[in-house]
């Protein structure tokens, strides 16, 4: 029994885009790094 088009779960679609795994593997990290980065800053204690 062969799928149809509309057999393929949404999931699946979505992780058959190269450009969306792409974007995401890109964009994940930065994220992650520029909230670590902030965090970090913003426990430096004030200089007197």
């Amino acid at each position: 029994m062969a799928y149809q088009k509309d057999d393929v779960p949404v999931m699946q679609k979505w992780l058959d885009n190269p450009y969306l795994l792409v974007f995401l593997g890109i964009t994940i990290p930065t994220v992650i790094y520029i909230v670590w980065g902030v965090m970090e800053i913003a426990n430096i204690p004030i200089a007197h």
